[in-house]
């Protein structure tokens, strides 16, 4: 054991069993962590964790014993990340995350336990990485409750195959999950949301693929009513220069699609009249917008 965890050991070891922990001596101060072997990192830990029990939180030196544990423990963290190494996302970023887990640990250990700290932490960080990979790695937002609920029916699903040696129903999957055949389809359905395909893949099958084209050209199709959107732009103004009786006839036209006779019976006037006076409407507002254009 190097000089540095026997002076730690030391200095608590001196104290009086009667004094209490909160008097004990200070921490020995640790200028480089990450040059500390991980066996003395140990040793280390166990008297860092033994007197954060007893220090008010938010204290200079509460923030220096649970700082340097962070730093004490790092190598714990990359080891526990070590096995997600082949996973897309950087290891920059899951040790990010895997740092929290550890966080959660210090905060969470209790050392009447009697637990070696790298026990109890390691699955906090290991869970913390999952959640991070469960919570990002959807290619569609989903709940995290149907998430969860996808796990249950793929494992259902295998465990009823070997059973029927055939895929089950959703009715005996809702049956061997207590569940509705409601919930189990929209767990179904939900993870279609953890891929999703690109749209510029070719939409055929075969040989015919690059002269299919992809799903992008073949789906949907542009709206016609888009090509209106500017014109009805153009026309609001011009519409509110017109007196009520003018914008009436339109209305009544266009929006109720009346035919002439109907619109000279509800104005008391006649058909050539309304036919007369939607012609000099329609020609005020075709001058606008040709102006406007």
């Amino acid at each position: 054991m190097s000089a540095l965890a026997d002076s730690a050991v030391q200095a608590l070891v001196e104290v009086p069993r009667a004094v209490d922990c909160a008097s004990a001596g200070r921490l020995p101060w640790i200028e480089e962590t990450g040059k500390v072997a991980p066996r003395d990192a140990r040793v280390l830990s166990k008297v860092f964790l033994d007197r954060l029990q007893v220090l008010e939180e938010g204290t200079p030196e509460y923030q220096y014993a649970r700082n340097t544990l962070i730093e004490l423990n790092m190598s714990v963290v990359k080891f526990a990340a070590g096995q997600f190494r082949n996973r897309p996302e950087g290891m920059e970023e899951i040790l990010q995350v895997g740092m929290i887990g550890l966080i959660k640990a210090i905060d969470r250990f209790d050392v009447s336990r009697e637990v070696e700290f790298t026990t109890f932490a390691i699955p906090y960080i290991t869970g913390e990485i999952k959640r991070f990979f469960r919570d990002t790695s959807w290619s569609v937002h989903v709940p995290r409750s149907l998430q969860e609920r996808r796990l249950v029916l793929a494992k259902a699903a295998d465990a009823l195959s070997q059973t029927l040696d055939r895929s089950p129903t959703t009715a005996e999957l809702a049956a061997y999950l207590d569940l509705s055949p409601e919930e189990v389809t929209e767990g179904v359905v939900a993870s279609n949301g953890y891929t999703a395909g690109s749209l510029d893949i070719p939409a055929g099958e075969g040989n015919d693929d690059a002269a299919a084209g992809s799903f992008v050209e073949r789906l949907g199709e542009d709206d016609p009513g888009m090509k209106s959107v500017e014109n009805f732009q153009a026309l609001k103004p011009l519409l509110e220069q017109l007196g009520q009786r003018d914008r009436r006839i339109l209305q009544m036209r266009f929006g109720a699609e009346m035919t002439q006779s109907q619109i000279a019976a509800e104005l008391s006037i006649s058909q050539m009249h309304v036919s007369r006076l939607l012609g000099r409407i329609l020609k005020t507002l075709r001058a606008g917008m040709l102006t406007q254009a």
